[in-house]
């Protein structure tokens, strides 16, 4: 079935209008002078919000639902945390003692702002560098786990996906057997890696970043103090492997990305040792990552923000497109691991 667009008027980010953005900031005594941008983000609502002093901070609105308060502060502790070491990652302001507010039944915290555009990941230079900071994060990772927060893992980005489109009848009668026998398919693969129950073991998990894709590295001159990457947005931290961190900022054919690969691990191993047996898990974490955002986008197809800037999906013609990419990820998942 093909999914419409939801009522308007439904969903709880429709309370949050610009008067109650800058009411919530101003709980902390905190005054806007009235300029406020939203910026890119579908899961929560952030925004830029320019203060009396003309300074400008970032107010995040979490997901109502989606996160418990005590998985939001581990969060706000990960970034403190990396922030304390002097890795350039974007942490929460600490206001009346802490991090995580609440205001008009919203869970909101409060960063500064950072400017900066995205790495180029074509300059071996760039690679090296952003590689160096992803291994310091990680090495913080180490240090403690994650208690409340959950790990990327086959059951809960993979089996509960699919789980859930097929039991909320979320794809078309007309290619919802083709989607599933593909993805049984693709499963079936990853469950025999470390990332399924089945598979090795051996391999050490630790606390992420979870989604460092181009536009969550902030790319400033390096010409100026501080320049260089800074990662923002840990809304997606989890426990999992190290390979995580690394796999989307692949991109292009497999001599590039064996090139892009080079270059970030030659700045991660000067600062800790990468398990190359994790590059094994690329195209299965790829592969969970397509499930899952099917499974994301008909989840919040509630949220009237999703309809309007993803209208084509859930066709026929998406789900087709799915299966073809499933397939092509069996394929992909059967060759030979990139090597640097």
């Amino acid at each position: 079935m093909t999914l419409s667009a939801a009522p308007a008027n439904t969903h709880p980010y429709e309370s949050l209008t610009p008067d109650v953005v800058l009411d919530a900031l101003a709980t902390l005594d905190l005054h806007g002078d009235g300029r406020l941008t939203g910026l890119n983000s579908y899961e929560n609502r952030v925004y830029q919000v320019f203060l009396e002093d003309r300074s400008a901070v970032v107010l995040k609105f979490y997901r109502p639902g989606r996160w418990s308060a005590d998985e939001i502060m581990e969060e706000h502790a990960f970034a403190l945390e990396l922030a304390a070491a002097e890795v350039p990652a974007v942490a929460p302001l600490t206001l009346h003692g802490r991090t995580l507010h609440h205001h008009a039944g919203f869970a909101f915290s409060v960063s500064p702002y950072r400017g900066g555009r995205a790495p180029e990941l074509d300059d071996f230079e760039v690679l090296e560098w952003v590689g160096r900071f992803l291994a310091r994060i990680h090495t913080i990772g180490m240090r403690r786990p994650f208690d409340a927060r959950p790990t990327l893992d086959l059951q809960s980005f993979g089996t509960a996906s699919r789980d859930w489109l097929l039991g909320n009848e979320k794809i078309p009668l007309d290619v919802q057997r083709e989607w599933e026998t593909a993805c049984n398919e693709a499963l079936a693969r990853i469950e025999a890696t470390a990332l399924g129950a089945s598979g090795d073991a051996s391999l050490r998990k630790l606390r992420l970043h979870g989604d460092v894709h181009p536009g969550n590295i902030l790319w400033t001159p390096t010409d100026r103090p501080g320049g260089g990457p800074h990662f923002v947005d840990l809304d997606d931290a989890r426990t999992g492997f190290a390979v995580q961190d690394l796999w989307m900022l692949l991109s292009g054919e497999r001599a590039q990305r064996t090139g892009q690969l080079s270059g970030l691990l030659d700045g991660y191993e000067q600062f800790r040792e990468f398990d190359r047996r994790e590059l094994a898990l690329v195209e299965p974490l790829r592969t969970l990552r397509l499930i899952h955002y099917s499974a994301w986008l008909a989840r919040r197809w509630e949220d009237p923000i999703f309809p309007i800037n993803f209208p084509w999906f859930g066709s026929s013609d998406y789900w087709k497109g799915q299966v073809l990419m499933l397939q092509e990820q069996c394929e992909a998942m059967d060759e030979e691991p990139l090597y640097a």
